[in-house]
C-alpha cells in the first residue's frame, strides 16, 4: 500500500465510521448534533491551544503563508467567475458552486496535517486556517450579496461569529502561546493532551455523521464543474502560485494539502441563510468528501 494512501486511511474510515453509526441511529438520539458542538466548541479550540501553543514557528512563516493563501484565494475567484461566465447559472446555484469550489473541511484538514507533517504541520495547519477561514467567510459573503440575496446582506451578525469562531479564537491564543514561549504547566498539559487526542477522531466522525447521501440522487453540472475546480484544479492552481512566489518546504505541502480538500460542511448553513441552492450543497458537500478519498491521496503524491 503506498505510504500516503496509508496514512490517510485512517481519516477516511473514521469519516466512514461515522456516516455508519448516524445511520444505525448510535448511539441514539440527537448525540450526534451535540458531539459536533462539543467538538466544534471545546474539543478543536483546546487542540489548537495546545499543539499550536507548543510549536516554535519563525515569524516569516506568518507572512509568506498569509501572502500565498491570499493570491490563492484571488486567483480561484477569478477561475470560478470564468466558469460563471461560460455556464450562466442562477444566482443561487452560482452561490452553491463557489462555496464548493474554495471551501475547505477544516476539520478533515488539520487531521491530515497533523497524520502526515507531524505536530509541526498540524501548528502551520493551524495557523492557515485562521487565516483562510475569515477570508472566505467574508469572500462567500461578498459573493451572496452579488448574486443570490435579494436584500442587503447584514453583515456585522455574520462578522461577528467569523470573529468569534472557535477555531480562530483557538488558533489565536496558541499562536501568541508560542510566540512568547510562554509553555504549559504539567497540570494544564495533562489536562489538554487527552482533549486534543480526542479532538481529531471526533471531529472526522461527525464530518461522517453529518454526510446526505441522498443529495447525490441526480449529480448535476454545477457539483462536477465544482468538484473538479476545488478537488483538482485548486491543488494545482496552489502548488504552481507557491513555485511562482518562490516558497517551498512544509509551508507549501500545509497550503496544497488544504486546497486538495473537499468542501466545508459550513457551506450549507450558509446557503440556507443568505438564499443559496441548499439542496445543490448538501450534495457537492457530500459527493466531494466522497471522492477526497481518492483525489486527495493523487494529489498529494502528484504535488508534494
Amino acid at each position: 500500500m503506498p505510504v500516503m494512501v496509508q496514512a490517510l486511511l485512517p481519516v477516511f474510515v473514521l469519516i466512514m465510521l461515522g456516516h455508519v453509526f448516524r445511520r444505525w441511529d448510535f448511539p441514539g438520539g440527537d448525540f450526534w448534533p451535540q458531539a459536533e458542538r462539543f467538538t466544534y466548541y471545546v474539543l478543536f479550540p483546546a487542540m489548537l491551544v495546545y499543539k499550536l501553543g507548543q510549536a516554535r514557528l519563525p515569524p516569516s512563516a506568518y507572512g509568506d503563508i498569509a501572502i500565498l493563501i491570499g493570491v490563492l484565494l484571488v486567483a480561484m475567484t477569478l477561475v470560478l467567475a470564468i466558469s460563471q461566465w461560460f455556464w450562466r447559472w442562477s444566482g443561487p446555484v452560482f452561490s452553491s458552486v463557489y462555496q464548493g469550489g474554495i471551501r475547505f473541511n477544516s476539520y478533515v484538514g488539520l487531521a491530515a496535517g497533523g497524520m502526515l507533517l507531524g505536530d509541526d504541520g498540524l501548528s502551520l495547519t493551524a495557523i492557515a486556517v485562521a487565516i483562510m477561514v475569515p477570508l472566505l467567510n467574508l469572500l462567500c459573503i461578498l459573493m451572496f450579496s452579488l448574486v443570490a440575496t435579494p436584500g442587503p446582506v447584514r453583515v456585522r451578525p455574520v462578522l461577528r461569529a467569523i470573529i468569534s469562531n472557535p477555531l480562530i479564537v483557538g488558533s489565536g491564543i496558541g499562536a501568541v502561546w508560542s510566540f512568547f514561549e510562554i509553555g504549559f504547566h504539567p497540570l494544564v498539559a495533562g489536562i489538554l493532551a487527552p482533549i486534543s487526542n480526542l479532538a481529531l477522531p471526533m471531529g472526522l466522525m461527525t464530518v461522517g455523521a453529518g454526510l446526505q447521501l441522498r443529495a447525490l440522487r441526480g449529480a448535476s453540472t454545477p457539483f462536477l464543474v465544482s468538484s473538479v475546480l476545488k478537488l483538482l484544479a485548486f491543488p494545482l492552481m496552489a502548488a504552481g502560485l507557491a513555485l511562482m512566489l518562490g516558497l517551498h518546504g512544509m509551508l507549501v505541502q500545509v497550503v496544497v494539502l488544504l486546497a486538495t480538500l473537499p468542501t466545508a460542511t459550513s457551506a450549507y448553513i450558509l446557503a440556507r441563510q443568505l438564499g443559496g441552492d441548499a439542496p445543490l450543497m448538501a450534495g457537492i458537500i457530500s459527493g466531494q468528501t466522497l471522492l477526497a478519498m481518492v483525489t486527495i491521496p493523487l494529489m498529494l503524491s502528484l504535488l508534494w
